[in-house]
């Protein structure tokens, strides 16, 4: 069964990630980038046994290779962004496949500064990213196999939340940032609990892997390491970039909308998501 971790892109999903790699994967709670390939992320073209040609064909394989990678009744996490809902009526997942989800939400104003670094964006494009109800990604080869449908970054997070299917922890990229080791514990406590582990929480593990993760420590083993965050680089619908080639670690927690972002564009972000934002406490 599957333990999604969950979020809009640039919302911290693959600190998270790499952090769950330290604590599940090593025996002391070290953290190294080799780890991460313990926590894939879906969908993604290594799954896929034969070409798909089109995004629909893609999203019909959805829950067939879910049930495959299930067949071993083994628990498994998996990294994703997509949209939890149907595309053309092919659901993503579903309780048959699926035990739980962490799902980690971020200022959306933070996340369109990063957004705008990591996909090279103008202004506008990055706000056209955000707040398209059908925008989605595919990797740069081009393969259909990859294509994650994640909606706009209102109608992401809504999606995981109004589904109450499966137990879901919601977890806040600020409370990574200012609250680690309780909220760090957390994660752990819920996602030791959808595996039914009754062994309490490591502290010496956990201090470690909270430790190894930091996010400046991160930033220079990608700059001394091999790193690609997402196992392919990403491009949007309307390839408004290029092959990334910026960090993937880039500000982390120095990305401060208010020291970057234009007034007015952080006036359309609060505009377009202002009910969501309040309920976040983000307004």
């Amino acid at each position: 069964m599957i333990i999604w971790l969950a979020s809009y892109p640039k919302s911290g999903n693959t600190y998270v990630r790499a952090f769950l790699s330290a604590y599940y994967f090593s025996e002391s709670g070290h953290f190294d980038f080799s780890q991460i390939k313990n926590i894939d992320q879906f969908p993604h073209e290594k799954f896929f046994k034969q070409k798909v040609n089109n995004m629909k064909e893609a999203s019909k394989q959805w829950m067939p290779i879910q049930r495959k990678i299930n067949q071993d009744k083994k628990i498994k996490f998996f990294k994703t962004h997509s949209f939890l809902g149907n595309y053309e009526g092919n659901i993503f997942t579903s309780p048959e496949t699926t035990l739980g989800a962490v799902y980690i939400i971020r200022d959306p104003r933070n996340v369109l500064t990063s957004l705008k670094n990591h996909f090279s964006l103008e202004d506008d494009r990055a706000l056209k990213m955000i707040t398209d109800k059908k925008r989605w990604l595919m990797s740069n080869n081009g393969s259909y196999a990859s294509y994650t449908y994640i909606s706009s970054w209102s109608n992401n997070y809504l999606s995981w939340l109004r589904n109450n299917q499966f137990r879901r922890l919601f977890v806040k990229y600020e409370d990574l940032i200012s609250n680690k080791y309780e909220t760090f514990r957390d994660i752990i406590v819920f996602t030791n609990t959808l595996m039914n582990r009754v062994e309490g929480i490591d502290k010496s593990k956990l201090q470690k892997a909270i430790e190894t993760t930091n996010f400046d420590i991160l930033k220079k083993k990608e700059i001394t390491e091999t790193f690609n965050g997402s196992e392919s680089s990403f491009k949007d619908w309307r390839k408004f970039h290029s092959e990334n080639k910026n960090l993937f670690f880039n500000l982390g927690p120095e990305n401060n909308w208010e020291k970057i972002l234009k007034k007015k564009l952080s006036n359309q972000v609060e505009v377009n998501f202002e009910k969501e934002m309040k309920e976040l406490k983000y307004l």
